[in-house]
């Protein structure tokens, strides 16, 4: 302990230049780390003032929740397409539709047969038949591609082009 009180004794001037040197180059790094700090907190709140006065904070925290509604929108939406292309496959997807003479002694094919069937095969085939004094109609039903009641060759036809996608077509 002595002989660093007389260490301290020989060299003070030295030793209070040190701590004078080292305290002015503390207060210039003190100094230039405020001026830092001060701009960063202007361009801070520049940014979250925005250029038009609009605070960008509020403007973040607003798109969130609009992107959360529509997060929400696209599942509802996401659950009604599901809804409607279990709907859709109930629906008519397949026509065969085919025009003939029912009668050798008629022309302009006037009868018609026509499948109409949903995604599981399942619908209806409707007739008409064009004769001079009467013309008939009926439908028969088709479930699974096939019919309960006997099918004529049109009919048959009508439901092979529904099933080929081939709407219509003219007999020969």
């Amino acid at each position: 302990m002595e002989q660093t009180r007389e260490l301290i004794a020989i060299y003070n001037i030295e030793i209070i230049m040190g701590l004078l040197v080292a305290f002015f180059v503390l207060l210039a790094l003190y100094l230039i780390a405020e001026i830092r700090i001060s701009r960063l907190k202007e361009r801070y709140n520049e940014l979250v003032r925005g250029s038009d006065g609009i605070n960008i904070e509020e403007l973040l925290v607003k798109n969130g929740y609009e992107i959360e509604e529509v997060r929400e929108h696209i599942s509802t939406l996401d659950r009604e397409i599901d809804s409607l292309q279990t709907k859709m496959t109930f629906a008519i997807q397949k026509v065969g539709f085919i025009r003939y003479n029912a009668f050798a002694d008629m022309g302009s094919e006037l009868s018609f047969s026509i499948a109409i069937l949903d995604n599981f095969l399942n619908g209806f085939i409707l007739t008409s038949i064009y004769g001079r004094d009467q013309s008939t109609c009926y439908a028969k039903p088709i479930k699974n591609g096939k019919s309960v009641y006997p099918l004529s060759t049109e009919e048959m036809q009508a439901i092979d082009r529904a099933l080929k996608g081939e709407s219509y077509q003219n007999s020969l």
